[in-house]
């Protein structure tokens, strides 16, 4: 009778576990955190000492510890087992349940983690049970145990009851990393749902294949999710507004405003108002307060086009606002605090600017964080037949006219001329050339007088047939090297051509393969 009411207690206890641990298991999204409640509950309701959740590592092959309760994190970093070596690399190899009555006495107790100090005198048995997800063993629960009777029927009982709970462990840990990778897709669909939605400014749709271009596309995934301010550098037409759109409409804050503001289209006093905005009554004719673009643009990213125009004093109020993220009004001394990616444009040479003192060197260097050079035309002549395709398309579909190429005189002058006008140059050429075309061919009467007698790229040095293949080759070779990871045989076959004449080419144009390996 008294056995009987025994095992019932022990029944009780052991339901009474299993149902606040089950609690635990789904109380959380963080396996790493109900794993620890669960291992902590079985120490205290049931005295199992140690408990141990180890999981097969799947880019190693090897058991690592998960959650270990009264072994430290050292000891945590010593548990790494290789599948059959130990006991619990055993009892993930087989799938099968081991107890070793005393670990002092079994020669397979590694005892790597070191937790439990000199074993050799300790009656202390070890549990460890398969955790499986179906019939694939994915680790191991495992506890220490003193019976101070001596291991019999309680041990088998144990047993019993952790196998029970590694099959909750298991179910727990399938619920959890299912619902992160639901998750996780959502989030790259909504990210890619996004994109989709702001096609137009897509860092796709900036037109060039150019090695010059590669390095743009690069420096714009490496900054576009950042909140540090972007200096866009080149000449006037080169794509700066088209990159600052990009860096915003693929970035976090594309759901927030995108503010442009012409430097140089104000005058000084207008342009602090413009960017800070007014107090009724500040200045004649304020007739109200006026809201500045720093305020407009909040949450989103403010880009300041042709800033190296500003004067002295707008760069002092530009540049307290870049080191405070806060401005007050013109008229009103209430600080204003701002929440601002900022992106700034130029065509003027900064460092010359500074040295003169037209522009100040802290604001520069505070603009300058990463700065990003816009390549000009005809520094990517392997470009502009790309450009020039897409705003015929793009034109023919505006002006409902059937032009469907460029002939091949029309190409050559294109690639002929200097562009000091740059894409915006180009776009008006295209467009001018679509309207006073009434054939399916753009020839070269159709593009305007400049083109037709224009010099060379230089009286000193012409683009000849020879250089323009030689400007071709040349880029062909950087981007496969940079595809490649500056890996020269597959650069070769990527080039499908052989690795002598690809070591040939790569020393008559002097480049260095080392740059380009990650």
């Amino acid at each position: 009778m008294l056995e009987d009411n025994y095992h019932i207690e022990v029944q009780l206890q052991d339901l009474t576990c299993l149902y606040e641990i089950t609690k635990r298991l789904a109380s959380s999204m963080d396996l790493r955190e109900c794993l620890e409640k669960s291992m902590r509950l079985l120490a205290d309701m049931k005295q199992m000492e140690n408990g141990t959740v180890t999981i097969v590592n799947p880019l190693t092959g090897k058991l690592e510890i998960e959650v270990a309760y009264g072994i430290t994190a050292e000891g945590r970093k010593r548990g790494k087992y290789k599948i059959g070596e130990g006991i619990t690399g055993r009892v993930v190899s087989t799938g099968e349940p081991i107890i070793v009555p005393h670990i002092a006495e079994e020669p397979l107790f590694l005892n790597r983690t070191r937790s439990r100090g000199d074993i050799k005198d300790q009656k202390r048995s070890f549990l460890c049970v398969p955790i499986k997800d179906g019939k694939q063993v994915i680790g191991a629960l495992s506890v220490d145990r003193i019976y101070e009777e001596g291991i019999g029927e309680q041990a088998n009982t144990d047993l019993q009851f952790l196998t029970v709970l590694s099959g909750l462990i298991a179910q727990t840990t399938m619920r959890i990393q299912s619902v992160n990778r639901e998750k996780e897709e959502l989030h790259t669909e909504n990210l890619k749902l996004k994109r989709e939605l702001s096609q137009k400014n897509r860092i796709n749709d900036i037109i060039g294949n150019s090695s010059k271009m590669q390095d743009v596309y690069e420096m714009i995934h490496r900054v576009v999710d950042s909140n540090a301010t972007v200096l866009l550098r080149g000449e006037s037409g080169t794509g700066k507004t088209l990159v600052a759109k990009a860096l915003h409409y693929n970035s976090k804050r594309a759901d927030k405003p995108f503010i442009v503001v012409n430097c140089s289209a104000l005058p000084e006093t207008l342009l602090e108002s413009e960017l800070f905005g007014h107090e009724k009554g500040s200045f004649t004719g304020a007739n109200e307060r006026k809201i500045g673009r720093f305020e407009q643009a909040e949450g989103g990213t403010l880009f300041l086009d042709e800033i190296g125009e500003i004067s002295n004093s707008v760069q002092v109020k530009l540049l307290h606002v870049v080191q405070e993220r806060n401005f007050t009004r013109l008229g009103s001394t209430k600080a204003i605090d701002c929440d601002v990616r900022l992106v700034a444009a130029t065509n003027r040479d900064l460092e010359k600017a500074v040295r003169e003192g037209a522009f100040r060197e802290d604001l520069y260097y505070r603009l300058n964080v990463f700065p990003v050079y816009m390549p000009s035309l005809r520094e990517r002549r392997t470009d502009i037949l790309l450009i020039a395709e897409f705003f015929l398309d793009k034109f023919s579909k505006e002006n409902r006219k059937k032009i469907r190429r460029i002939s091949t005189s029309a190409i050559d002058m294109l690639v002929q001329y200097h562009w000091p006008g740059n894409v915006r140059e180009l776009q008006n050429c295209m467009e001018r050339a679509v309207l006073i075309c009434d054939e399916d061919t753009i020839k070269g009467i159709h593009l305007p007088p400049t083109l037709q007698t224009s010099e060379p790229v230089s009286a000193d040095n012409p683009l000849s047939l020879t250089s323009s293949v030689e400007n071709f080759e040349k880029e062909l070779i950087i981007d496969g090297l940079k595809k490649n990871n500056g890996n020269q045989t597959k650069t070769a076959k990527f080039l499908d051509t052989s690795l002598r004449i690809i070591n040939y080419k790569i020393h008559q144009y002097n480049i260095d393969p080392k740059k380009y390996k990650i």
